[in-house]
């Protein structure tokens, strides 16, 4: 995506040569107009795997996860990262740790939301060493879903996560691909 390449060139803080800040764009404020687009064209893409429902991680994935559902006609669920007086007691949860935040948190998925008869379509803002990616997919194998691809808005290619996912064998479609933050610079990877 070409359009979402200048604005990240434009707008993206470069923080030091593993941490890109978006907050323009997917952390703090959101663009409609742009999340709309990638919501088209992750839905484009996995037009033909029979999608069923739309999962996320809170909060950065929901606004992009919502424009794909929303294209796609399916419900979007996302997995909470904090206990609430109303949780689902029997959610299922994975442990995870945060590679930006510097904290290792829950997440959570209820399973009133997700079934074995559902073909699951996950949806995030960024990848770099992949731990909130990794568990929520074994969230969503221990529900007996089918997940028929992960679908990231930036890929930070130089770190491990989303190649151990490829690895896995699950289907990994990235909207851009960074190969280095180096001396401040974004390098795109073509």
């Amino acid at each position: 995506m070409e359009l979402l390449k200048q604005r990240i060139l434009q707008e993206g803080v470069v923080l030091s040569d593993q941490v890109l800040k978006l907050d323009a764009l997917l952390n703090h404020q959101v663009d409609p107009m742009l999340t709309m687009e990638m919501g088209r064209e992750f839905a484009g893409r996995f037009a033909d795997a029979g999608v069923t429902r739309v999962v996320t991680v809170e909060s950065s994935g929901i606004a992009v996860a919502f424009a794909t559902a929303y294209e796609m006609k399916v419900p979007l669920v996302f997995a909470r990262r904090k206990k609430t007086l109303l949780a689902d007691p029997d959610a299922l949860c994975e442990r995870v740790p945060s590679f930006t935040k510097g904290i290792v948190t829950d997440i959570m998925l209820s399973r009133q939301f997700i079934s074995a008869d559902d073909k699951v379509l996950f949806i995030d803002d960024i990848i770099a060493n992949g731990d909130a990616a990794r568990g929520l997919i074994k969230i969503i194998q221990r529900s007996g879903a089918e997940l028929v691809g992960l679908g990231v808005v930036v890929e930070k290619s130089f770190q491990a996560g989303a190649r151990t996912i490829r690895e896995q064998g699950i289907r990994l479609e990235s909207l851009v691909r960074i190969m280095s933050l180096s001396e401040g610079t974004i390098v795109f990877d073509e």
